[in-house]
C-alpha cells in the first residue's frame, strides 16, 4: 500500500484508536507496524481470528492479561550472564503468569462448549516454564523485596544482623537513659549515620563517650558519635549485612542464571503473548465501533451495508448503502461541494484497508468486502511548496503516478478529479482520466461538481452515476448516498429560500440552455422515484418480517401440539400395556386353580366351577372405553356470500371470506393471513348488516399490520401502559390466540404493572412469563380468549 494513501485516508489515526485497548507495550508495539495484508488466505484468517476474540468478549466481557510486560531486554540481558534486578524478575514470572492464566482461561471456554480453536491453537503453544515463576515468587515478595527463605544462609545472615542490630540498641539505650545523658546529648533518640549507630552529642562533651565522629548538626553545636562501647558491635554489624548483600546478590545471580537458561522459550512465549494482546485490542475496538464481521471475497465485489466512516461518531454520522464491483465497478458521485462525498470516498478506501488489516467494519452483517493490491487515493487540497507547485499541478503529479501503476488489482479513489483548473478543460480531462482507469478493469470512486460529468454513465457500460442528497428545505445535505441518482444543482432553490426576487431567478432560469433544465428535470424525477422506491421497499419488508413471524409462530405452535398429541398417544400405549399384562397374571392365576382343584379331586372338574372360572377369565380381559360414535350430521347447504364473518373449523379461528375460487373453495383472510380453505371446513357465523355508505378516510399506516410482540423497553410507566391497552385491542381484533410483551427485566416495576393490567382485562384468557427461548422473565406471553 502506498504511505500517501494511508495517510490521506486516515489510517494512523485508525491505529491510534486501535492502541487505546492493547493491554501492554507489547500490543501497542504491534499496532504501530500494523499495514494491509495483500494475501487473501491471510486476510480470512485474520477476520476469523478477530471475531473468535469478538465472541469470547461478548461472552466474558473481558480477558486476563494481566501481568503482561515487555520482557525482551531483561531476557537478553540474563541470556549474556547480567544479573537481574528484582523488580525485572517479578516482570518476568509475571509475564509466565500471564501466559498460565491465558491457557487457563482458554481451556475453560472449551470445557464449556465453546469453540474457539484459533486461541486455543496459539495457547497451546505456550512453553511450560512454570517452574522458573515458581522459583522467583519463592524467593521475591510483591513488593521486591529478597525475603529471608530464599536461602538457608540468607535466613541465617538476616538473623545474625536483627541480633546485632538489638544488642547495639540496647547498648544505646541504656547511654541515653542515663542519669548524666540529659546534661550530655542534645536530645534522648538513636540515629544512624553512615550505615552506623550513633547518638546526639553536645559539642563540649564529646569527649565523655569516646568513640568515632560521623557527622554533626548545622550549628555545630550537636555531634553525632558513635560511642567507643558499640563500634566492635557496629562492625561484626556492617560484617553481616556484607555478607547478607553478597548472598542476595547470589539468588538473584542464580534466578538470573535460570531466565537466560529458557530465553529461547520465553522469547517465544512474549511473541505468542503479544499476539494474543493484539488480537483482543482488534474486537474490544469492533465492540466499541459496534463492527461485524465482513465476508471477504476475491472477486473484487463489495456491498456494505448502512457503512459508517470509523472516525465520526456513531450518533453523528450518516450510514449509507455502497455496492461496486459487479453490476457497475465505476462510481461517479457528482454534485455541489458538500462535504459528504468526499466522506463516502474515504468510508469505503478506509473499510477496505482495515478489512485487510483483519478489523471488522463499522457495517451490519451481511457486509461483503474484497481484496485489493493496492489502493490509490487522490483526496485533499495539496501544494508541493519545495516544488512549486500549484494544487491543480500537485494532484496531476499524484494522479500520473497512480497511472503508471493502476491495474486490475487496485481500488481508485479520486476526490474532485479535474478540479483547479478551466472547467471545460477540467471536465474534458476528468471524462479521459476515468475512461483510462475504467478500461484497465480497476474499481473506481470518484467526485465531481462538473456538470458534463452527470451523463457520463449514460454511454459506458459498469459506470452508474450518485450523488449527496440535499434538503432544499433546511438548505443542508443529509449525506445520504443516492446511488443511480446524478446530483443536481440546488441554485435556483437555494436562492429562493433565503429570499432572491422570483424576477432575478427566472431571468437566471432563462440563461440555462433547455438541455440543461431537461437533465436537471430527469435528476429530480429520479430522485423522487427512489424515494418512493425506498418507501414502499420497507413497508413490504416489514410485512414480510410480521409474516415470517406469524409463520414461525404457528409452526411452533403446530409442533407443540405434534408433541402432546405423541406424549397422550404414548401414554395409552403404557395403559394397555399394564391392563394386559394385569389380565395374564390373572389368567395364570385362574390356571394354577384349575390344575390344583384336579390334582385334589383326581377327577374332571365339575360343569359348575368351569363356568365360574370361564366367568373370571372373561373379567380379567382389560375394558377400554370406547368413544361414542359420533352420528355424521350433513351439514345443511349454506349460502355464503362474501364478507360472511365465518369460522375456519380445523383452526378454531374466525375470518371473513372474501371470494369464491371455485366450486368448493374460498378465500378466507384470517388476521393477516389470506388463505384458501374448503367449504366444508367453513361454518358459517353472520352477515354483516348493509349500512348507508358514508364517505370515510381509510388510514391504513404502519400499525394496520400487528407484530405478534410489543416492545416496551425504555418506555416510561403510564406511556407504556397506554400502548399495551391499544396493543391487546388490536391483537384481539386480528384475532391473535397468543402476543407476547416484551418489558425486560430491570427493577420489575414496568412488569408487576403490565401484569397487573392483564388480571383486570376482560379479554386476557391466561399470561405467564417467557420461557428460556422466549426471554424469560422480561417477557409475558398472554393468551387472548
Amino acid at each position: 500500500m502506498q504511505e500517501r494513501t494511508l495517510r490521506v485516508l486516515e489510517y494512523g489515526k485508525i491505529k491510534e484508536q486501535l492502541s487505546k485497548h492493547v493491554a501492554s507495550s507489547l500490543g501497542r508495539e504491534k499496532v504501530e507496524n500494523l499495514v494491509p495484508s495483500i494475501d487473501f488466505e491471510e486476510v480470512c484468517h485474520l477476520q476469523d481470528t478477530t471475531d473468535e476474540a469478538v465472541t469470547i468478549l461478548r461472552l466474558k466481557g473481558n480477558v486476563p492479561l494481566g501481568g503482561l510486560v515487555d520482557i525482551r531486554p531483561f531476557v537478553k540481558r540474563a541470556e549474556i550472564g547480567s544479573m537481574l534486578s528484582p523488580s525485572e524478575l517479578l516482570d518476568v514470572a509475571g509475564t509466565i503468569y500471564a501466559g498460565r492464566n491465558m491457557q487457563h482461561f482458554v481451556q475453560s471456554l472449551v470445557d464449556d462448549d465453546h469453540e474457539v480453536p484459533i486461541l486455543l491453537e496459539l495457547t497451546e503453544r505456550l512453553l511450560d516454564v512454570y517452574s522458573l515463576e515458581k522459583n522467583i515468587k519463592r524467593a521475591i515478595d510483591d513488593n521486591g523485596h529478597v525475603m529471608d527463605d530464599a536461602s538457608d544462609t540468607l535466613r541465617s545472615l538476616r538473623h545474625q544482623v536483627r541480633t546485632s542490630e538489638a544488642r547495639i540498641r540496647e547498648k544505646l539505650e541504656s547511654m541515653i537513659r542515663s542519669s548524666s545523658a540529659s546534661k550530655m546529648l542534645s536530645d534522648t533518640l538513636i540515629t544512624i549515620r553512615n550505615d552506623r549507630y550513633v547518638i546526639p552529642v553536645k559539642q563540649e562533651y564529646r569527649g565523655a563517650y569516646g568513640g568515632i565522629v560521623h557527622d554533626q548538626s548545622a550549628s555545630g553545636q550537636t555531634l553525632f558519635i558513635e560511642p567507643q562501647s558499640v563500634v566492635d558491635l557496629n562492625n561484626t554489624l556492617q560484617a553481616a549485612r556484607m555478607k547478607e548483600k553478597q548472598e542476595v546478590e547470589r539468588i538473584l545471580t542464580a534466578l538470573s542464571n535460570e531466565v537466560g537458561q529458557v530465553a529461547g522459550e520465553l522469547l517465544h512465549n512474549v511473541a505468542i503473548l503479544a499476539e494474543i494482546d493484539f488480537i483482543f485490542a482488534k474486537a474490544a475496538y469492533s465492540h466499541r465501533i459496534k463492527a461485524s464481521k465482513p465476508k471477504m471475497n476475491n472477486d473484487k465485489y463489495m456491498r456494505l451495508v448502512k457503512a459508517r466512516h470509523p472516525l465520526i461518531p456513531r450518533d453523528v454520522v450518516v450510514a449509507n448503502d455502497i455496492e461496486l464491483g459487479q453490476d457497475f465497478t465505476t462510481i461517479v458521485i457528482t454534485g455541489p461541494n458538500t462535504g459528504g462525498k468526499t466522506v463516502t470516498l474515504k468510508t469505503v478506501g478506509l473499510c477496505v484497508l482495515m478489512a485487510q488489516s483483519g478489523l471488522q467494519l463499522p457495517a451490519l452483517d451481511g457486509s461483503e468486502i474484497c481484496m485489493f493490491d493496492h489502493v490509490f487515493a487522490d483526496i485533499g487540497d495539496e501544494q508541493s511548496i519545495e516544488q512549486s507547485l500549484s494544487t491543480f499541478s500537485s494532484h496531476m503529479v499524484n494522479i500520473v503516478d497512480i497511472l503508471d501503476k493502476v491495474d486490475y488489482n487496485s481500488l481508485v479513489l479520486f476526490d474532485e478529479l479535474g478540479a483547479g483548473t478551466d472547467p471545460q478543460e477540467g471536465a474534458a480531462l476528468a471524462i479521459s482520466i476515468l475512461d483510462e482507469v475504467h478500461n484497465r478493469g480497476a474499481r473506481v470512486v470518484a467526485t465531481t461538481h462538473y456538470p458534463e460529468l452527470k451523463a457520463y454513465s449514460y454511454n459506458r457500460e459498469k459506470v452508474i452515476n450518485a450523488s449527496v442528497e440535499f434538503d432544499v428545505n433546511s438548505l443542508s445535505p443529509t449525506y445520504k448516498l443516492l446511488i443511480g441518482v446524478p446530483g443536481r444543482s440546488n441554485a435556483f432553490e437555494i436562492s429562493k429560500r433565503l429570499g432572491l426576487a422570483d424576477r432575478v431567478i427566472s431571468y437566471a432560469k432563462e440563461h440555462v440552455s433547455a438541455e440543461s433544465n431537461k437533465v436537471e428535470n430527469m435528476i429530480a424525477s429520479l430522485e423522487e422515484s427512489q424515494k418512493q422506491a425506498e418507501v414502499e421497499w420497507k413497508e413490504a419488508e416489514a410485512f414480510r418480517n410480521d409474516s415470517e413471524k406469524l409463520h414461525k409462530e404457528l409452526q411452533r405452535q403446530i409442533i407443540e401440539f405434534n408433541e402432546e398429541r405423541d406424549k397422550m398417544y404414548q401414554k395409552a400405549e403404557e395403559f394397555a400395556k399394564e391392563k394386559v399384562e394385569e389380565a395374564k397374571k390373572e389368567a395364570e392365576g385362574i390356571m394354577k386353580e384349575l390344575r390344583a382343584l384336579q390334582k385334589a379331586q383326581l377327577v374332571n372338574v365339575k360343569e359348575h366351577e368351569l363356568i365360574e372360572m370361564k366367568a373370571r377369565l372373561e373379567g380379567a380381559a382389560p375394558t377400554l372405553v370406547k368413544k361414542e360414535k359420533q352420528q355424521v350430521v350433513e351439514k345443511p347447504k349454506q349460502n355464503l356470500q362474501a364478507g360472511d364473518e365465518v369460522k375456519v373449523i380445523s383452526f378454531n379461528q374466525k375470518g371473513q371470506l372474501l371470494e369464491q375460487v371455485s366450486a368448493d373453495e374460498w378465500q378466507v383472510q384470517l388476521g393477516i393471513i389470506k388463505m384458501k380453505v374448503k367449504e366444508s371446513d367453513i361454518q358459517y357465523i353472520s352477515r354483516p348488516k348493509q349500512v348507508e355508505k358514508k364517505s370515510l378516510a381509510t388510514i391504513r399506516g404502519k400499525d394496520y399490520h400487528v407484530n405478534l410482540e410489543l416492545d416496551l423497553r425504555g418506555e416510561r410507566y403510564e406511556d407504556a401502559l397506554i400502548r399495551v391497552e391499544k396493543y391487546i385491542d388490536d391483537a384481539l381484533l386480528a384475532s391473535y390466540p397468543r402476543v407476547s410483551i416484551i418489558h425486560g427485566k430491570g427493577t420489575g416495576a414496568l412488569r408487576q404493572g403490565v401484569q397487573e393490567y392483564l388480571k383486570k382485562h376482560r379479554a386476557v384468557k391466561n399470561f405467564r412469563y417467557g420461557d428460556m427461548g422466549e426471554g424469560g422473565l422480561g417477557v409475558t406471553v398472554v393468551e387472548l380468549k
